[in-house]
């Protein structure tokens, strides 16, 4: 038949195979069996009369035909997900944000009401979510995320905020001035080990010795100082309300972590109508200053 174009999930086991160099990598991927991806490949050989692989050691390599058809079908695939991510983003359906817990909790979820009001014609589904994102499988639009894992390349990432970081704790133990901060117990967080050996190198202060207490996750961390158990290295953005209603104090100021906040997608940032509005809205958020409460005066 002239101009027979070979199924469409064929081309997609092949760029899997050719792109990872193996037909069992390829299998893992895309949740088939290695003979299933061989099949497929085998079906675009027979339609198009040229073979794609060499097979040598137990491993394949593209023939200048595959060369040539992966280049074509990548190039395919990356506009065909272009095209459906746009068509996607001029939709009225609701807008999935993955978010990292801690930062969901005491950052996002506190100003969520504000942001919906930037974004009175969008609904936005959270989802409390940490490390590598796969936004097909776990159907997300887009992702917040910490700049302290590697992500995959081919992701674009818009930078939200920076993150600086100093010791945090109740008010009364601020009161009792630094020398006697630092002789406080020391919280530290499983998921957040290094916070204080990083923060007493960037100010250039002795180790420290003394009673230490250690929680899971590092909101529970933060949690445990403005219970006054003791002191933790926060975040900026993730104690600044605790801070601005008096339930913690940070006798030391801030310090950059190097750190900083990230919005991440699958496709540019720029062509998204909703992902520019979201990204523009937190960046908004992420620069406003809460206003002080107002404490009462005793009668």
């Amino acid at each position: 038949m002239p101009n027979q174009l070979p199924p469409l999930n064929s081309l997609r086991c092949f760029e899997a195979a050719a792109r990872l160099e193996s037909f069992s990598r390829a299998g893992d991927e895309l949740h088939l069996t290695h003979g299933a991806i061989s099949r497929q490949v085998r079906i675009i050989e027979a339609v198009l009369d040229v073979r794609l692989f060499e097979r040598r050691n137990r491993r394949v390599f593209l023939t200048a035909a595959g060369q040539t058809l992966l280049s074509t079908v990548q190039s395919a695939f990356s506009h065909l997900s272009d095209t459906c991510e746009t068509l996607r983003s001029r939709s009225s359906g609701p807008l999935v944000l993955s978010c990292e817990p801690t930062l969901t909790q005491r950052w996002l979820i506190p100003r969520l009401s504000r942001l919906e009001k930037e974004m009175p014609s969008t609904v936005i589904h959270v989802l409390a979510a940490g490390g590598p994102i796969n936004f097909e499988r776990n159907r997300v639009d887009f992702a917040i995320r910490r700049n302290d894992f590697k992500w995959n390349p081919a992701l674009y990432g818009e930078l939200i905020m920076l993150e600086d970081v100093g010791p945090v704790c109740s008010p009364a133990i601020a009161k009792l001035g630094q020398e006697a901060v630092l002789k406080q117990p020391r919280i530290h967080s499983s998921t957040r080990p290094e916070a204080w050996d990083q923060w007493l190198v960037a100010t250039k202060r002795r180790p420290l010795s003394g009673k230490e207490l250690s929680f899971e996750h590092f909101y529970l961390s933060i949690q445990a100082a403005v219970a006054g158990l003791g002191v933790t290295i926060g975040p900026r953005p993730l104690v600044a309300d605790d801070i601005n209603g008096g339930r913690l104090a940070a006798p030391f100021g801030f310090t950059p972590s190097g750190f900083g906040y990230y919005l991440l997608s699958q496709h540019s940032i720029a062509g998204d109508v909703r992902a520019s509005a979201l990204l523009k809205s937190l960046k908004k958020l992420s620069l406003a200053t809460p206003a002080r409460r107002k404490r009462k005066k005793p009668k």
